[in-house]
């Protein structure tokens, strides 16, 4: 895979969950490169309509090649500010593909990734926000532990952490591999088949961008902007996002929790989705031709009235 490719997870199960309408109206709140846009419009007729949203100023690029398309129309942002571009029970699917894309983690200008040496960035939108090598520069070392313990599920976080904190005092951390090394050397018990700052990056990149923060509140949101029979959509790459979205989606088809018998009707018992299926992991074909979907979860649900 080049940088330049992306190979969208999961594309055909997701666009086929969102039980696509010739005339409706949907959204992809995570944009990307288009992959499932560009798939969603091949469904629509010209009566149809597809919002993108990505704040991601490359992604922003990226949808320059659809602008001519009247059913398709960009927003730069985050999908956590879905209220600013949709109202309430206008859309027939919602799709949120979460993570970082093959082109992001390949391009060592933006600083996700060690496979190459670049400024230690991790901005999804490079145009606001502290970078992480600003962060790492001047956070205590406490915070870095809980970041990295928190947020990559890391037990050496402390280790990592103190690592840190002691090389900033004489040299300051601003490439990516710089930091790989540190927190390499930090980790004593190394996992087969994966580097050992894996999960330290992770978590500075999921901190620095406030991603489970957006997602709860994008989820929170999203319901309402549903019509009824509307498809809820989301790809997740990593268990924190996934439990957010299994007890979102669990908790909204439930309701609250009331003594039996007691006569309400659904919409009081606040019961806003169905749940659709199961959870679908990407096959053994689709593993073997992308490796980075292995990790993927997508999960379905449905407006009910």
């Amino acid at each position: 895979m080049t940088q330049a490719e992306h190979i969208s997870v999961l594309l055909a199960e997701s666009v086929s969950a969102l039980s696509v309408r010739a005339d409706g109206s949907y959204l992809d709140g995570t944009f990307g490169r288009g992959g499932h846009s560009r798939e969603i419009l091949s469904l629509l007729s010209p009566a149809g309509r597809l919002i993108a949203v990505d704040k991601d100023p490359a992604a922003e690029a990226s949808a320059q090649a659809l602008s001519t398309d009247s059913r398709f129309q960009f927003f730069a942002g985050s999908f956590a500010e879905i209220s600013n571009f949709v109202g309430d029970g206008s859309l027939d699917g919602i799709l949120l593909d979460l993570g970082v894309s093959s082109p992001q983690l390949d391009d060592a200008t933006r600083g996700f990734g060690f496979s190459g040496d670049g400024p230690l960035d991790m901005r999804m939108d490079t145009r606001s926000g502290m970078t992480a090598a600003q962060w790492i520069a001047s956070a205590p070392e406490q915070e870095i532990a809980d970041v990295i313990k928190t947020y990559g599920e890391e037990r050496f976080a402390k280790r990592m952490a103190s690592a840190i904190v002691k090389v900033r005092v004489d040299t300051p951390i601003t490439g990516t591999r710089q930091l790989a090394s540190i927190i390499a050397e930090a980790n004593p018990k190394w996992e087969p088949n994966k580097h050992p700052a894996t999960r330290a990056f992770q978590a500075i990149r999921i901190f620095i961008n406030r991603e489970l923060e957006d997602l709860e509140l994008a989820l929170a949101s999203m319901v309402d902007k549903l019509a009824i029979g509307g498809r809820l959509v989301v790809i997740s790459f990593h268990s924190l996002e996934d439990r957010i979205v299994k007890r979102f989606m669990r908790d909204q088809a439930r309701g609250i929790q009331l003594p039996r018998h007691v006569p309400v009707v659904d919409s009081d018992a606040g019961k806003t989705l169905n749940l659709i299926g199961k959870a679908i992991k990407p096959s053994d074909e689709e593993i073997a031709r992308n490796p980075r979907s292995r990790s993927a979860v997508m999960r379905v649900a449905e407006r009910r009235r």
